[in-house]
C-alpha cells in the first residue's frame, strides 16, 4: 500500500480536528454557564441608590465600558453632550503660578495663524497694543534662543496657541482642589501667626 502514510496523516488530521472541536464546544459551554451565573447575581443584587449609581461612570451591570460613552451600552446610541461655550468676557484672569502663559479671555474663532499671517499680533504687537487697548506680548517673545532681541516676534513664540488657550464653561471631569502659591503662602502665614499667638498667650 503506497498510500498508507497519506491515509495515516489524513486520519491523524481528522482526529486532531475532532479534539479541537470538542475542546472549543466544552469551553463555550463553561463560558456561557459563567455568564448566566454573573447575570443572575446582578439581577439578585439590590438596586443601588441614585447617587452611588451615578458616581460610577461608565458602568452598566457588571461590565465596565468606556467612560466616554457615559454609561450608555455599546448597542445603544448615546446622545452627544452639548459643545462647551468659549468664555468671551475680555477680562484679564489671574495666573495660577509664576510664568504661566496667560489664558485668552476672548473667542478666537477664525483667527488665522500661519507662516504668512498672525491675527493675534494685530492687537497684541507692541506697536499696536495701546491703540487696541490690548496687553502687549512679553519682551521674551522678541528674543531668540541666544537671548538676543529681535525687531519682530521670534519664530519660537510665533504660534500663540502652543501656550495660550481659550477657556470654556465645560464642567470639570475630575475634582480639583488646586490652590495658587499666594493662597498657599497666605494659609501658611496665618497658621504660623496663630501658632505664635497661642505660644504668647501661654
Amino acid at each position: 500500500m503506497r498510500n498508507k502514510p497519506l491515509l495515516i496523516a489524513a486520519g491523524m488530521t481528522v482526529a486532531v480536528m475532532a479534539i479541537i472541536f470538542f475542546a472549543g464546544w466544552l469551553f463555550g459551554r463553561m463560558v456561557a454557564r459563567h455568564d448566566r451565573a454573573g447575570e443572575a447575581q446582578v439581577a439578585a443584587a439590590p438596586a443601588q441608590p441614585a447617587e452611588s449609581a451615578g458616581s460610577v461612570m461608565g458602568r452598566t451591570g457588571s461590565r465596565q465600558l468606556d467612560a466616554l460613552r457615559r454609561g450608555v451600552p455599546v448597542d445603544q446610541e448615546a446622545v452627544p453632550v452639548p459643545m462647551a461655550r468659549v468664555e468671551n468676557v475680555d477680562r484679564k484672569r489671574e495666573r495660577a503660578y509664576p510664568m504661566q502663559p496667560p489664558t485668552i479671555p476672548h473667542a478666537i474663532d477664525g483667527y488665522q495663524i500661519d507662516k504668512n499671517s498672525n491675527r493675534c499680533m494685530l492687537c497684541h504687537a507692541r506697536a499696536n497694543a495701546e491703540k487696541f487697548q490690548a496687553p502687549p506680548v512679553s519682551v521674551t517673545h522678541y528674543m531668540d534662543r541666544d537671548d538676543q532681541f529681535l525687531a519682530s516676534i521670534s519664530s519660537r513664540r510665533y504660534f500663540c496657541n502652543q501656550c495660550h488657550v481659550v477657556q470654556t464653561d465645560a464642567p470639570e471631569l475630575v475634582g480639583n482642589t488646586f490652590q495658587d502659591i499666594d493662597k498657599v503662602l497666605a494659609a501658611a502665614e496665618s497658621g504660623q501667626a496663630g501658632a505664635t499667638s497661642a505660644r504668647e498667650s501661654k
